[in-house]
């Protein structure tokens, strides 16, 4: 599997931010600019990984399109919701701390079902090997942003 390009990205992309995460809890406009460059190279990298034909590429890309559209909603609450902590961090409440943990657990929970309704829509259109692969692709990616993206968030104290 090719994963080294972002494998190096994520890693160029760690080191400062793990430099950072004392300084500061928010996502600066570098780290947000870094975080959507590497969700827009998902497309090319599962491109480059399934190997998909001509037929499986007309039946596979609207439902990935489709999916991305609707993951990218939950990743913007997200970083919503880390910089709404970051702008409460120090004088951070037991009632906002609840408000965010709800928050954070919503969006946990419903990624996890869009990511379970499109699984299954991909499954039925490429083979199930490929299905396996595309979703391997997308834990890996989505796990390499979270670590770096929580490389820079403090726990609440």
């Amino acid at each position: 599997m090719r994963l080294a390009p972002l494998a190096v990205l994520a890693l160029l992309t760690a080191l400062p931010l793990a430099s950072q995460a004392k300084e500061k809890v928010s996502l600066n406009a570098d780290e947000q600019v870094l975080i959507k460059q590497i969700q827009s190279d998902r497309r090319a990298i599962s491109a480059d990984n399934l190997g998909l034909t001509e037929a499986e590429s007309a039946k596979f890309w609207p439902i990935y399109d489709e999916y991305e559209a609707r993951r990218q909603k939950y990743e913007e609450r997200y970083v919503a919701m880390v910089n709404d902590f970051a702008e409460k961090y120090d004088s951070l409440t037991d009632a906002q701390a609840e408000k965010i943990l709800a928050e954070r657990m919503d969006i946990e929970r419903k990624q996890l079902e869009l990511k379970e309704e499109f699984t299954k829509k991909i499954a039925k259109v490429l083979p199930g090997k490929k299905a396996l692969r595309y979703a391997q692709i997308e834990s890996r990616i989505t796990n390499l942003l979270r670590r770096n993206l929580y490389s820079v968030i403090p726990l609440a104290r």
